[in-house]
């Protein structure tokens, strides 16, 4: 039996595994897809495992819905940081740091919200229509008038596992200015293979993108499908530091499964 534990970030939801005791295969690609699968599973976009660390609070091991290990993902790593809090993992929520893929992360807890640190953006690829961006994990973002009319299912998929971004593709965000730094942004995740309630790390992408349109804000208020997040960063020679991912992250259920 295995205990888990479930978590949402404005949708995008999670199975998490308190693995400090190193008792859950992480190599075992195929139990984590199964558990993942919303029909003969747990259900989830992806699956963390909490395992321990010598100098940090924790390390955050994230994989997608595919069962492969994978790269950064900004709301699991909101929800991971809730859950560390709820289990008193953490000694100060207000301030505590975490390993992941892509090096260490801050956060701070508070009534349900977390406040993520996200990595330093170097390089943005500007494109005719689109940008191109690492915030953790590889991120396509194009623009568009109407948000609620784009395909993103299938524009998506076809951008994804296109030329330009072969072989290990690339997520893909839609993004539309609502009005001043309010945007609104979908996104198709690889990995899931779908599109999904939210994405922090495409959100920050998203935010970071509409920058270079509108230069005159540094602070983003995002909707998503799954409900509201707020990324704000610092501009220093064009590069993007103090990156921070802010929004709620909550716990849903826990139980325990026979494998």
């Amino acid at each position: 039996m295995i205990e888990f534990y479930k978590y949402q970030g404005a949708g995008n939801d999670f199975v998490i595994i308190d693995n400090r005791s190193a008792q859950f295969d992480g190599d075992n690609y195929s139990l984590i897809n199964k558990l993942c699968d919303r029909r003969f599973g747990i259900g989830g976009d992806g699956l963390m495992l909490l395992e321990n660390h010598p100098d940090m609070d924790f390390t955050m091991r994230y994989f997608n819905a595919d069962g492969h290990e994978a790269s950064m993902c900004g709301n699991g790593g909101r929800c991971i940081a809730a859950f560390a809090v709820h289990q008193g993992i953490v000694e100060t929520p207000d301030n505590f740091t975490f390993m992941a893929v892509d090096g260490e992360h801050h956060a701070s807890y508070k009534d349900g919200i977390v406040n993520l640190k996200m990595i330093n953006v170097d390089t943005v690829s500007i494109k005719p229509d689109s940008t191109f961006l690492d915030t953790g994990s590889p991120h396509h973002v194009q623009f568009v008038d109407d948000i609620d009319k784009t395909d993103v299912f299938n524009l998506g998929k076809a951008t994804r596992y296109s030329e330009a971004y072969a072989p290990d593709g690339t997520n893909v965000n839609f993004v539309q200015f609502k009005n001043e730094n309010n945007i609104k942004v979908r996104t198709y995740e690889r990995g899931v293979e779908n599109e999904t309630l939210a994405c922090g790390t495409g959100v920050v992408a998203s935010a970071i993108s509409a920058h270079l349109k509108k230069p005159e804000f540094n602070q983003f208020n995002i909707e998503v499908l799954g409900g509201n997040l707020k990324v704000t960063f610092e501009v220093l020679n064009e590069q993007f530091k103090n990156i921070w991912l802010e929004g709620p992250a909550t716990f849903v259920f826990k139980g325990s499964i026979k494998i």
